[in-house]
């Protein structure tokens, strides 16, 4: 079956499945496996070349509304009868879990699917029940976005992936996925732990001064206890199993004592030397 994905969450969802070999063209985002950085470039996830997609031939593309905007994406895909499906838009950690079943049925892999699932499941228990442990989960601030300011919400999975590792999104009392808010109240909430991934950066392109030149800074708790981080993008921002590995990340900067890196044999957690 020769596969085009056309963006970065659904790419890695289809490396999971080991079908990375079956695909022929992809997003110019996808940047994870390294297999991948030698296939066909379509253009970014927001404005793919469709004449590019339709000269490759694919069996089958693989679409998402993940991000708002990518409707045209699939409003092409269907005036040009070029077969796709499209991946659903998780919510949850359980639900980027559904993913892979889902995928993994279109792509007649559904045993693999179902055993990566399982696994998958059993990793977010295992992290469910060692965060009980912790008497005094920190508050954390994600920032996605700088100008303005975006903050995940109670219905995003940073908000899930900060219980799972002993803490508490401090604008978990907002009910939308995202959240436009402003310095103000970043300050007024004081969180112990600032997390920046900002959305489609690369890490090495965030500037902490960014956020430190910011007014008063220095009274708030995570930058008076040198807890602001950068972290990679790419482990906090895409709908896909590699979640995981930003999970296990986070955990052992809030809680080392508490939570150990995990087996480096585990497929959710391999990170290429």
């Amino acid at each position: 079956m020769k596969l085009i994905s056309i963006c970065p969450s659904n790419t890695e969802l289809v490396a999971y499945l080991g079908l990375t070999s079956s695909l022929i063209g992809v997003d110019n985002f996808s940047d994870w496996p390294s297999d991948v950085q030698a296939l066909p470039r379509l253009g970014p996830d927001l404005n793919i070349d469709m004449d590019k997609v339709e000269k490759l031939e694919p069996d089958l593309v693989l679409a998402s509304l993940s991000v708002p905007g990518m409707e045209r994406n699939i409003d092409e895909l269907k005036k040009r009868n070029i077969p796709y499906t499209i991946v659903p838009n998780p919510q949850t950690l359980t639900e980027i879990g559904e993913s892979l079943l889902f995928v993994g049925k279109v792509t007649n892999s559904e045993e693999k699917a179902q055993r990566l699932y399982e696994k998958y499941t059993l990793i977010l228990e295992n992290y469910h029940k060692l965060s009980k442990q912790i008497d005094h989960p920190k508050t954390i601030y994600w920032e996605w976005w700088a100008k303005p300011i975006f903050t995940p919400g109670a219905t995003n999975w940073l908000t899930e992936l900060s219980e799972l590792s002993g803490g508490i999104n401090v604008f978990r009392d907002k009910e939308q996925a995202s959240v436009q808010t402003d310095w103000e109240e970043v300050k007024k909430r004081n969180p112990d732990v600032m997390c920046i991934a900002w959305v489609g950066v690369q890490k090495e392109r965030v500037n902490p001064k960014v956020i430190l030149n910011r007014p008063q800074s220095e009274k708030i708790n995570a930058i008076k206890n040198n807890e602001l981080y950068i972290l990679e993008e790419s482990l906090y921002c895409r709908p896909s199993p590699r979640l995981l590995l930003g999970l296990n990340k986070l955990a052992n900067i809030l809680h080392p004592t508490i939570f150990s890196p995990l087996s480096k044999n585990n497929e959710f957690l391999l990170e290429e030397e």
